[in-house]
């Protein structure tokens, strides 16, 4: 029977980079995913030659000396990760029913383009953005309280987090913001972690915007860049990663996790295991109720999952700069109450109608311009549905005609959406596949279809989410229903379970390594490319039209 150190239940994010902090320590640890590649959320596909990344959309700071890119330094791979940063103008076009606005990187810059289209608003929107950025770096400054006069001044040092915490996104709007045109842009990106202003929270919003407030960037090669520079440092490190490897228990004794039992039968022991599968999935399917406390139980009974997502993945053979698009991500709502939105979409029929109220837009060969090969623009365009909508099709055969009928219905009404923001693209489209709450729980194995792990509400989150440690002795989770969600949420959740258990902190395991760099390159700005990066443009385009 094989022994490791450590063993990781799931290659996403999370489990990835607690992986490669464990191995980089010098432990010996195993990896193992149920999907044919690993990544989980993070993972890249590719349909006819085209690369689709269903869960990496844009990720916030890149630049040098913010955090996102002291991580991957950290993590010994920022020199295997090439960045685009997106339009530095516009990384988020706002369409707001027949309102176009668009959200530049920067908050000064934000400030002056929201105050010139809001005059009105001018003071309003200078203190709103204020305190969105105190909250958020008050939240962020919490988890580094260690001294005692850390503790004794917290309440002076948080104070605005303290005033308006327990406030919904909804309420700490309607007391600075009036214009409802602006509300819905400040309320847009609410979609990034999926409630409504009126159930979100007000500091989870803070630190979302936060997080975008230097502008969106996108990895070269899609989600599967960082996956490939992650399992690439894993491995060189004497990491084993093994994918169609699906868990089906994981073994305890005595309340000690000693190992997992695979679905052929075999078992491997560890003395840590890590799972970066949703809460529900850890405990109740691999673990088993009888080995869990009742108020753990009790827990997860209560536990909510996010929104589920249905995901158009389409190719079209045209140039869709010719529309006005570029690296920017594309909000598109029907008006700019988010609110009422969000109940259209909980409340109806994904397949019924002719349009989505709400959808979002991504190109991935303008953000990654080296996926371009000269002729065809993919896209990943998203909604959110609630997965009741969605659970007859649970037990149904995956290839079925019902389900197959139902999938083209919902293609159908995804590509009137996408031609009010494309003229003409029904008339070009290549491919059109659609990725449904059925194939997230296939491909990723996520408890009812949820994108964002679980619900980001307020009895869900800070000290009411699940914990990396956990009741069984020497089992942990990481992912992003614990610290956070997102790429770098889940990153760091990893990293702190890699923390615990070499009794470190993440701090110590994420020291700079000067040798890091990380590079980035604008992806409106082709004389900004270096020779290498427009040869294997060149190179791509030659290979498209050779087949």
């Amino acid at each position: 029977m094989e022994e490791f150190d450590t063993i990781v239940i799931g290659s996403g994010a999370g489990g990835l980079a607690a992986a490669l902090c464990l191995a980089k320590a010098g432990q010996k640890v195993l990896v193992v995913e149920q999907h044919y590649v690993p990544g989980g959320w993070c993972h890249s596909f590719h349909l006819n030659g085209q690369r689709f990344s269903p869960g990496v959309h844009y990720i916030g700071l890149v630049d040098e000396g913010d955090s996102t890119n002291d991580l991957y330094k950290g993590l010994g791979i920022a020199n295997e990760l090439v960045f685009f940063r997106m339009n530095k103008k516009a990384y988020e076009h706002c369409h707001l029913g027949t309102h176009k606005i668009d959200l530049p990187a920067g908050i000064d810059n934000l400030y002056e383009s929201l105050a010139m289209q809001f005059p009105h608003e001018r003071k309003n929107i200078k203190k709103y953005l204020a305190l969105v950025k105190k909250v958020s770096e008050e939240i962020l400054l919490i988890p580094k309280m260690h001294s005692f006069w850390d503790h004794l001044t917290i309440p002076f040092r948080t104070r605005n987090m303290g005033k308006y915490g327990l406030f919904s996104l909804k309420r700490v709007l309607n007391w600075h913001i009036k214009d409802p045109v602006l509300k819905g842009i400040l309320n847009i990106q609410c979609g990034d972690y999926g409630l409504p202003p009126f159930m979100a929270s007000f500091p989870v919003h803070c630190v979302l915007m936060s997080h975008y407030f230097q502008g969106g960037f996108y990895p070269m090669g899609g989600g599967a860049g960082i996956v490939k520079a992650m399992t690439n440092a894993f491995k060189s490190h004497g990491g084993t990663l093994r994918v169609k490897q699906s868990v089906t228990r994981i073994l305890v004794e005595e309340q000690q996790a000693i190992g997992i039992e695979l679905a052929d039968g075999q078992r491997i022991l560890a003395k840590h295991i890590i799972s970066n599968a949703d809460p529900s999935t850890t405990y109740l399917k691999l673990v088993g109720k009888e080995k869990l406390s009742s108020a753990l139980l009790k827990k997860l009974s209560k536990t909510r999952y996010s929104v589920a997502s249905l995901i158009l993945f389409l190719t079209l053979d045209m140039d869709v700069t010719l529309a006005g698009l570029d690296s920017g991500n594309i909000w598109s709502l029907k008006n700019e109450d988010i609110d009422d939105i969000y109940h259209d979409l909980k409340e109806n029929d994904p397949s019924e109608g002719t349009e989505f109220p709400a959808v979002f837009i991504s190109c991935t060969t303008l953000k990654d311009p080296v996926s371009f090969n000269g002729r065809y623009h993919s896209f990943e365009v998203v909604t959110f549905i609630e997965y009741d909508s969605f659970r007859d099709a649970e037990q149904a055969d995956y290839h079925s005609e019902a389900y197959e009928v139902r999938k083209q219905k919902i293609v159908a009404k995804f590509l009137n959406n996408v031609e009010k923001v494309i003229p003409g693209a029904k008339q070009h489209v290549v491919q059109a596949e659609l990725g449904t709450p059925k194939t997230n729980q296939h491909f990723i194995n996520t408890t009812e279809g949820n994108v964002y792990g679980t619900e980001k509400s307020f009895d869900q989150i800070g000290p009411f989410s699940f914990g990396t440690k956990t009741e069984i002795h020497n089992l942990f989770l990481c992912g992003a229903s614990t610290l956070s969600h997102g790429v770098t949420g889940a990153s760091y959740s990893g990293v702190d379970v890699a923390a615990k258990i070499l009794n470190t902190t993440s701090e110590a395991l994420l020291q700079s390594d000067p040798d890091q760099f990380l590079r980035i390159y604008d992806a409106e700005d082709r004389a900004e490319w270096p020779l290498w990066m427009q040869d294997k443009i060149a190179g791509r385009k030659k290979r498209f039209k050779e087949i």
